[in-house]
């Protein structure tokens, strides 16, 4: 194809130049019938035949000129369209992107501009992510910063309580004790999120894949969670259907996404009874379900819900606790395994989906 459009533009150089050749000789027999009918003027045949010597040359000059500016006339229009091109590769060179040049033709002029629009959309892509790569390096930065400095501000204030309290106060001893523990179980938490968010976005992650049933795995990673079920009052209630639902994935990190999301159904549905964990056979995926119930989350934080470090507002007094992570590291995961991850929330109940595919 490249062959052919490189013909393309050297055939229409050669038809230009034979055309140019072709209009010069028209206008050299011009000329010559003008110069016949000169000759019948007294006198000028004699004078043109003594200075023959000067206008042979002349003539041949003329001829040369003419086909060059024939020639000039035919392909101007190619020259300013290189010239476009030169201008644009000028201004991408100073740093503007955004230049584009229209493709006119399918010969090597036209592949030209396409290749520098390519080359600008390209380079203007990759500045681009650079710069959001760069912007979320900073804000991962500030937020490890802030999500740091405030439990271990919080444990240093309550060390320092405890180290200027008077030896028999053993009671509030005890008690800042223990708040300055849960303080540093909460930063262990944060840092151990931070690492595994890490892992999971590294593109050199392995995922050691085998076949898994679906209903096996939630089965046992909800065993885990009775405990905190009781604690909460809270029940669960697994609704399968009787098709088995099979999937090529990594166990481990399949059971860390519905940790994150069965954990987060709990915290937040408190004011309900029960998480409800459903799975059924799609034609191509497995579905799996989560639902909690009670305050639901406001519709204009649904797309965030999943990014790293953010949490939803529901103004529980149990809302904001947690690292931000734990649902950014499962979106993550599902993704690596080729399925996706959703959610969708009312006033009285918030819905997570995974999708999977199947074996």
């Amino acid at each position: 194809m490249k062959n052919k459009r490189k013909r393309n533009i050297r055939i229409k150089l050669v038809l230009a130049f034979f055309l140019s050749v072709g209009f010069a000789v028209a206008g050299m027999l011009v000329l010559a019938g003008v110069l016949v009918m000169a000759s019948f003027v007294p006198g000028f045949a004699d004078f043109f035949h003594t200075y023959l010597w000067l206008f042979a040359p002349l003539l041949i000059i003329l001829f040369a000129l003419l086909i060059i500016a024939f020639f000039m006339m035919l392909i101007q229009d190619r020259v300013k369209y290189l010239e476009e091109i030169t201008r644009a590769v000028g201004i991408i060179a100073e740093g503007d992107l955004s230049v584009r040049i229209p493709v006119r033709d399918a010969d090597e002029l036209g592949e030209m501009a396409q290749a520098v629009n390519d080359m600008g959309h390209k380079l203007e892509t990759a500045i681009n992510e650079e710069r959001r790569m760069e912007k979320a390096k900073h804000d991962l930065i500030v937020n490890i910063s802030h999500d740091l400095r405030t439990p271990l501000t919080s444990v240093l204030g309550y060390l320092d309580l405890i180290a200027d309290m008077p030896a028999k106060d053993a009671a509030n001893r005890e008690k800042y004790v223990r708040i300055a523990r849960d303080k540093c179980k909460s930063l262990s938490e944060l840092i151990d999120g931070l690492f595994e968010y890490t892992k999971v976005n590294d593109p050199q992650m392995v995922l050691h894949r085998a076949p898994i049933s679906m209903g096996e795995l939630l089965e046992q990673v909800v065993m885990g969670f009775i405990p905190e079920l009781n604690e909460k009052g809270m029940e669960y209630r697994l609704r399968f259907t009787d098709e088995k639902c099979a999937v090529d994935a990594d166990a481990a990190l399949l059971i860390r996404v519905f940790n994150n999301i069965i954990h987060n159904a709990i915290v937040h549905g408190g004011d309900g009874r029960y998480v409800d964990i459903e799975l059924r056979r799609e034609p191509r995926y497995a579905l799996v379900r989560v639902i909690n119930y009670g305050r639901g989350i406001p519709e204009e934080q649904l797309p965030y819900i999943f990014e790293k470090f953010y949490q939803a507002d529901r103004s529980g007094a149990e809302a904001n606790t947690g690292t931000g992570l734990g649902l950014g590291i499962a979106k993550r995961i599902v993704e690596m395994h080729g399925g996706t991850i959703g959610v969708g929330s009312t006033s009285v109940k918030t819905v997570f989906e995974v999708r999977l595919p199947l074996l």
